[in-house]
C-alpha cells in the first residue's frame, strides 16, 4: 500500500486549462491587472449564479470574456465567430480527443 495519495484535479475538461491559461496569459502581456480580473470574475459570479450557473469554470469563462470585449481586445463579430466555432468543434469531436481550432479559423494573433 502506497502512501501517497493523488493530488486532486483541477481541471476536469481541456478548456478549463485553456481558459486557464488565456487568462494568466493576457495577464501577463498586461491586457489587465489582476484586481481588475477579481472584480470582473466576482460581477460575473454573482450575476451567473442569480441565473442558478454555480459551475466555477463557466463563470472564468464568463469573465475572460467580458474582459475580453470590454477592453476591446478583440471585435464582438471576431468573439461571436470564435465562439461558434468552439461551439461546433466540441459537438463533432470524439468525447476524450482534444479540441483544436483549426489554423484558418484562429484569430490573427493566434496564427503562427
Amino acid at each position: 500500500m502506497s502512501d501517497c495519495t493523488e493530488p486532486p484535479q483541477v481541471f476536469n475538461e481541456p478548456w478549463q486549462a485553456s481558459v486557464f491559461a488565456m487568462v494568466v496569459s493576457l495577464h501577463e502581456q498586461g491586457c489587465f491587472s489582476w484586481p481588475e480580473w477579481s472584480q470582473t470574475l466576482g460581477t460575473v459570479i454573482r450575476d451567473q449564479e442569480a441565473k442558478g450557473d454555480t459551475e466555477a469554470w463557466s463563470h472564468w469563462l464568463h469573465a475572460l470574456e467580458r474582459l475580453v470585449r470590454d477592453k476591446s481586445l478583440a471585435a464582438p463579430l471576431e468573439l461571436a465567430r470564435l465562439r461558434s466555432a468552439w461551439t461546433q468543434i466540441a459537438e463533432t469531436t470524439p468525447h476524450g480527443q482534444a479540441l483544436e481550432l483549426p489554423a484558418r479559423m484562429r484569430p490573427r494573433m493566434m496564427r503562427s
